[in-house]
């Protein structure tokens, strides 16, 4: 049963967070707090990312966006099983779309998200038999620090518990092709181990 204080479990908690409020305002955006929690008790996999794009923001649905169908297109499964909540959680490192700054460039997530709700989070979610790990970001956070290709390259260290990916986003698509192995010989292993969680 999920954690709660009072009688609201931890994604109604999320859901409802304006923390980072005044740190939005003061953005290039200028946006207000819109906290997109895609996640239940019950999940196999976890899907570690960094923070919903603008996309995502106005949708309400993570990785609502080309990132999402390269994502979904690496995990070698259906939209239907990427979004069933009873079986992947996308818990990002920031919860909130972090804005853009006054050049147009992303803003990290602000650390206080994943510093509140990270545990209380993973706490509702010990069914978790593989966790996919995506970006600098949310690798830092898991792995330590590091470089992104390094840590992709080896994926064998963590494996078949943990898959460090390259963020989907298009402006990796440079790197995909500058790294082939990556198709290679990381997708076919993961694809496989998200079968054997999801399915097996």
């Amino acid at each position: 049963m999920a954690e709660a204080v009072g009688d609201a479990p931890v994604w109604e908690r999320i859901a409802a967070c304006r923390l980072c409020a005044p740190r939005f305002a003061c953005t290039a955006t200028r946006h207000a707090p819109r906290p997109v929690v895609w996640f239940r008790p019950g999940a196999r996999l976890l899907i570690a990312s960094q923070a919903p794009g603008a996309r995502a923001h106005e949708s309400g649905i993570p990785f609502s966006d080309a990132s999402g169908a390269r994502l979904r297109e690496w995990m070698g499964i259906s939209e239907d099983d990427f979004y069933d909540k009873s079986r992947v959680a996308i818990v990002p490192m920031g919860f909130c779309f972090p804005g853009y700054d006054a050049k147009g460039a992303d803003i990290p997530p602000p650390a206080i998200c994943a510093q509140t709700w990270r545990d209380p989070t993973m706490s509702v979610l010990p069914d978790i038999r593989l966790t996919l790990v995506v970006g600098g970001t949310a690798q830092a956070w898991h792995l330590g620090k590091g470089a992104v290709t390094e840590r992709v390259r080896n994926w064998r260290d963590h494996a078949p518990e943990l898959y460090a990916l390259p963020h989907p986003s298009w402006r990796n698509t440079a790197w995909l092709k500058k790294n082939p192995w990556f198709a290679e010989e990381v997708l076919p292993s993961l694809r496989a181990r998200v079968q054997d969680v999801l399915h097996g």
